[in-house]
């Protein structure tokens, strides 16, 4: 810790406290995540435990850097490359949509570092616009692993007690335990239209509101319709019945002008897993074919939270 100068705290959650501090040696600003170990029987929390394993060997520019681990006086911190913001509080800021070129560049992003992440055989399962950090270049990068996984063939079970609810995708609501990459790609287009919107897609209130908000968004699934929900556990023949609508509804009037922005959006929020678009044929869509690096409009903080 003899490292490091001007350590000053800039935010506190559940997970712990996260100080920005000078690097002595690196020459640089870092932050300091301290884990709580207080009330932790097992001593560090399996959270921890799992993004230190994780993002040790995840190197990419769409992912935030673990640059160190400090074990001292019974303290843990993980040391992180400093980002200022998350992209939960720039939209705050905005306090609306974000520009078309900020979508592209975010959503381009998001998609790199999901590719990359799923190409080392890691499921995030907990993408959300307070887990994606932000700066004052342009630059996003995904972060908080501790809902991570490492997968292999062929899949195991998981949990489905994964992913905030909002961005929670429709096979793990109704209980799925097998889920494959396909879940984070659910939650990168919700979070795909709330940046366009300005407002959360699906913001349910439990796992059955969640799940009868996204029935009346799309429809509810049956002969016609992601007909395999039927054998997902908690799959009920007495679920009510709406209409098959077009995701393309859920955008708003200004984006459904571009006619790409609308069918990258649809291939992303499909119902069925096994037909969502991989994030790395998504990079490859017409819609971010003019995708580049922009900066915000709005004044982004460097003392915030990361």
């Amino acid at each position: 810790m003899d490292n490091f100068l001007n350590i000053n705290k800039i935010g506190e959650g559940t997970y712990g406290v996260v100080y920005k501090a000078k690097d002595i040696i690196r020459g640089k600003e870092i932050a300091l995540k301290r884990i709580k170990l207080e009330n932790e029987p097992d001593g560090i929390p399996s959270t921890a435990l799992r993004e230190i394993s994780i993002l040790r060997d995840l190197k990419h520019p769409g992912v935030v850097q673990l640059l160190d681990i400090i074990f001292t006086n019974d303290k843990l911190f993980l040391v992180f490359e400093l980002m200022h913001t998350d992209l939960k509080r720039l939209m705050d800021l905005t306090k609306g949509p974000l520009s078309t070129d900020v979508i592209k560049s975010y959503l381009q992003q998001l998609l790199e570092g999901t590719a990359y992440c799923h190409a080392q055989r890691v499921l995030h399962r907990d993408l959300k616009p307070q887990n994606l950090l932000v700066d004052s270049k342009g630059n996003i990068k995904l972060a908080d692993f501790g809902l991570a996984r490492v997968f292999n063939i062929p899949i195991r079970p998981y949990t489905h007690e994964v992913i905030t609810l909002w961005y929670r995708a429709p096979e793990i609501l109704l209980g799925a335990k097998f889920y494959f990459t396909s879940v984070d790609i659910w939650s990168i287009a919700c979070i795909y239209a709330e940046m366009a919107s300005g407002k959360t897609l699906f913001p349910g209130d439990s796992e059955i509101d969640q799940l009868f908000r996204v029935f009346r968004a799309l429809g509810t699934p049956g002969d016609d319709l992601w007909p395999d929900a039927r054998l997902l556990p908690d799959f009920r023949a007495a679920f009510p019945q709406w209409p098959q609508k077009k995701a393309r509804t859920l955008l708003p009037p200004a984006v459904c002008e571009d006619p790409h922005a609308v069918e990258l959006f649809e291939l992303m929020l499909r119902y069925d897993p096994s037909k969502r678009l991989p994030a790395r044929l998504a990079l490859s869509h017409p819609y971010l074919a003019d995708a580049r690096r922009t900066v915000p409009d709005v004044l982004i903080p460097t003392d915030h939270l990361q």
